[in-house]
């Protein structure tokens, strides 16, 4: 397995942080690693994603896990477990203030890992700078 992450505490509650990380029709206002996203970020559907770090490609995953106010992941992979990525944002409450502790984390996993995994760049850059523009929005809401 090879994994990336990033966190960050964001001054405003989950529920807030939640509007905000599942409205995909306004991510390129806020986060600068961005290029476009096609897709609504609900339970179970597809989303075609465009980032500043590749370009010309696009990276289609499916929403698999919906926790409102909690936890979000979307994942894409390769038939049989050949080779699988996870990204996870997780919010969790840090005591009464309102206060939310945030993580996003990108797991690769698969048999053809090994094969792959030198060519997947540090995401940890990435993921800072996403959680940087989700922190800057959440708390000027």
């Amino acid at each position: 397995m090879k994994a990336y992450s990033a966190t960050t505490e964001i001054n405003a509650s989950p529920e807030t942080v939640w509007g905000i990380l599942t409205d995909s029709s306004k991510f390129t206002e806020w986060d600068p690693g961005m290029k476009s996203i096609e897709g609504n970020i609900a339970p179970g559907e597809k989303l075609t994603i465009y980032a500043h770090i590749a370009p010309n490609r696009a990276f289609k995953v499916t929403v698999s896990e919906f926790e409102p106010n909690r936890k979000l992941v979307w994942s894409s992979g390769m038939p049989m477990g050949l080779f699988k990525g996870a990204r996870t944002f997780t919010l969790t409450p840090k005591g009464e203030g309102g206060v939310t502790e945030f993580t996003t984390r990108e797991e690769f996993s698969g048999l053809l890992l090994p094969l792959f995994g030198s060519q997947i760049p540090d995401m940890t850059e990435v993921f800072e700078a996403f959680n940087a523009g989700l922190k800057a929005r959440a708390e000027s809401a």
